[in-house]
């Protein structure tokens, strides 16, 4: 056979799986709505139906990454059933999702990550805004930062989890990149200041001192509302990601300025319904303890003898008198095992007050 006949035989064949991809979405698909119509006919008078299930949603994308045996990677693979599955879902429900706006930001990237490009998004244009629409009902769900592997925590997240009752049904992932983005009038050699948010600049510190020593940084808002600033300005530049580079028109003057290249943000999903155990969970916490000595230690000790793996522990001040505070602790496994239900248990005991914020699917993508 020669090249010629053998690509054209191999785009037949490509052609034919097409075809029983596309029946075997519609198939999917279809079963999506049966499944919506059970739920509602099961559904007891005056209860509203649950469609989307963060436990099984992980269950599936986990199955499905075990199962794969290549060419495309496992994130790969996963990422492709999230938009079958998103689509799906839309079917029974679309999803209304409030993030940290405007359009462009990690935060919205992070919501189509997790929740795939089927939902509708929202935007906000503060992180108690995204939790008030999801307390209010506004919106089924609500995506905020909560920490990045450079800089630390997100406070303005922590502390709004001390002033609203929401549920953590989930955490998202996402590697940062930043780049140095310019408009078609900016004048490249004559920039006098640089727009980003605050975290994004002190992420990009090393860069910007060996490169733009003596040009003046502008904390904004949000990375996107400094891309939005570019366009009409011909002596600036921004600091953002690929979403708000394609959604305003610009262009990469410098590419991946992070200090480190491992720079990561985790977000979590704030909702109103409790996550049932999947086998591969992290639980969240906050715990008030009497100002003493050793109170930190006496908060600790249970976790400790128990063998339970703490992921994190940050300290904000407490709303409940000055020079006291609050915990916040994540940590491994769901607060419905007996083990960890037992540690909580126990710190209750000693503690002023303790908040069971959720436990949910460690992050799949």
């Amino acid at each position: 056979m020669s090249d010629q006949d053998q690509l054209k035989a191999l785009r037949v064949r490509i052609d034919s799986l097409d075809e029983k991809i596309l029946e075997l979405i519609s198939e999917r698909a279809s079963c999506a709505q049966q499944v919506a119509r059970a739920k509602l006919l099961s559904l007891p008078a005056g209860e509203k139906a649950v469609f989307y299930r963060p436990e099984r949603e992980a269950w599936v994308l986990k199955h499905i990454m075990e199962l794969n045996q290549g060419p495309l990677d496992n994130e790969e693979v996963a990422r492709l059933f999230r938009e079958i599955m998103s689509s799906c879902l839309a079917l029974e429900q679309p999803l209304k999702v409030a993030y940290l706006g405007p359009e462009g930001t990690f935060t919205q990237a992070a919501a189509l990550k997790h929740f795939g490009h089927a939902v509708i998004s929202v935007p906000m244009t503060a992180i108690d805004e995204v939790f008030r629409e999801v307390a209010a009902g506004a919106v089924n769900f609500g995506v905020v930062p909560v920490e990045n592997s450079t800089e630390g925590a997100v406070n303005h997240t922590l502390d709004s989890f001390l002033e609203h009752d929401l549920v953590i049904c989930g955490e998202v992932e996402l590697r940062i990149h930043h780049h140095l983005l310019v408009g078609e009038t900016t004048k490249t050699d004559r920039i006098t200041r640089i727009y980003s948010h605050a975290q994004s600049l002190a992420q990009c510190r090393k860069w910007l001192d060996a490169h733009y020593p003596n040009v003046e940084r502008v904390a904004v808002s949000s990375n996107a509302d400094a891309a939005k600033r570019v366009k009409s300005e011909w002596n600036s530049a921004a600091i953002a990601g690929d979403m708000a580079a394609s959604l305003y028109g610009l262009s990469k003057l410098a590419e991946k300025i992070e200090d480190r290249p491992d720079n990561s943000t985790r977000f979590l999903i704030i909702g109103n319904q409790e996550v049932p155990p999947t086998g591969d969970d992290k639980t969240s916490v906050i715990v008030s303890m009497r100002n003493k000595p050793g109170a930190l230690h006496e908060l600790l000790v249970p976790f400790h003898i128990a063998g339970i793996d703490l992921t994190r522990i940050e300290t904000r001040p407490s709303r409940s008198g000055k020079w006291t505070y609050a915990f916040f602790i994540d940590f491994v496994g769901h607060h419905r095992d007996p083990l960890i239900s037992d540690v909580l248990e126990k710190i209750n005991q000693e503690a002023v007050a303790l908040k069971v914020l959720g436990s949910y699917p460690k992050a799949v993508l």
